[in-house]
């Protein structure tokens, strides 16, 4: 019978051997990729002060952070739940005299007090990238297709990437659909959920071509231009082209130019990944700005466990049997060349039970029968 006490939060889940091993080689893989690139890898601490989380980055919600007081200072800790504020610290700080553009990746755990309303979970294993001190079309350019063989490296297939234009209300409204500061966030809020509704309702008639300039990447940019009569967005639109044109036929490419659901501190460029058999996004990514330092940096970070349906199936592993007694040499000459191993504990241990392929034979592996 199951003791309650054993049983995990809501949210929270334990990742079995072969999972646990897809997901570590997965982390693996995507992070040489970045290596490859000249992405310098960083560890920041799982817990920090809960004003620096939230301080770094617009659109942080400190509510969804676990906290705490710090016995030691007195001051409210927080457990991290993106990493991508913590690269905006070390930046600004440990790394402010580095040569720019700064370039770093990062792996670790996050977590948040709930979940969101399309991902039930709550610990997840954020891996990403961030290039820092350049807010050009080039550097966007890169993060897309690091992001893009990130992925790939792990196995994936079957990429898609959507783009928007997170600073698309703002700009609008400053020029071309003039908007009252107090309706500027309520426009923006019922473009994301595509209310055409509520969009004439809080003044955002003209806003309403908005909607539909979504599709396929060359159809939803000519809507945009033709909505665009003013010309505030034809450097958003070059800038989209120049970045798609990086990707070339890697990923399919889509464009949703109002959506702001996960770009809540991006700026003028933001995009979701997906591939085939993935559950959900991966992640995203796009042009921000650092609090503090006021330092622009693009940057992308993928969830490793939606990724794990879409993962090619791990191989059978070859384990090898030591019994007792056996040439401690020759073992080790084998794990050297890849081979996994079990030692024998006792003369009743069973190499097929524990799930072995082969037994040491004086120096060789020999096949179970």
């Amino acid at each position: 019978m199951t003791n309650t006490d054993d049983l995990l939060p809501i949210g929270l889940e334990d990742r079995l051997p072969t999972e646990a091993r897809q997901v570590t080689h997965a982390m693996r893989t995507a992070l040489q990729a970045m290596d490859s690139h000249g992405y310098d890898r960083v560890r920041p601490p799982l817990i920090e002060f809960e004003r620096s989380l939230a301080g770094r980055m617009d659109g942080v919600q400190t509510r969804n952070l676990f906290r705490f007081v710090d016995p030691q200072s007195l001051r409210t800790l927080a457990l991290r739940s993106d990493m991508t504020p913590q690269l905006g610290r070390i930046a600004s700080n440990g790394m402010a005299q580095a040569p720019r553009p700064l370039r770093l990746c990062y792996a670790g755990e996050v977590a948040t007090m709930t979940a969101d309303q399309l991902d039930p979970a709550r610990q997840r294993l954020q891996l990403g990238a961030e290039l820092i001190g350049s807010d050009t079309v080039a550097a966007a350019a890169e993060i897309v297709m690091l992001a893009v063989e990130a992925v790939e490296a792990t196995g994936a297939t079957g990429i898609s990437l959507d783009f928007t234009l997170p600073d698309l209300v703002d700009v609008l409204a400053d020029g071309a659909f003039p908007l009252a500061p107090d309706a500027v966030e309520k426009v923006r809020r019922e473009l994301d959920t595509k209310d055409a509704g509520g969009l004439v309702a809080a003044g955002g008639e003209a806003y309403l071509p908005l909607i539909h300039a979504a599709g396929s990447l060359n159809e939803a940019l000519e809507k945009l231009r033709a909505v665009d009569a003013g010309g505030a967005l034809a450097t958003r639109i070059d800038g989209l082209q120049q970045v798609a044109a990086r990707v070339g036929d890697r990923a399919r490419i889509t464009l949703d130019p109002t959506e702001r659901h996960g770009f809540e501190y991006q700026s003028w460029f933001g995009f979701t990944i997906y591939a085939e058999g993935a559950r959900g996004a991966l992640g995203r990514g796009g042009t921000y700005m650092i609090r503090g330092s006021e330092e622009p940096a693009t940057g992308f970070s993928l969830y490793l466990d939606a990724l794990l349906p879409a993962l090619p199936a791990s191989e059978s592993a070859q384990i090898l049997f030591l019994p007792p007694g056996h040439d401690a040499e020759a073992a080790a000459r084998l794990r050297a060349i890849g081979w996994r191993t079990i030692s024998a504990l006792s003369e009743q241990d069973n190499p097929a039970d524990l799930g072995c392929s082969h037994v040491l034979d004086g120096q060789n592996a020999v096949p179970l029968t």
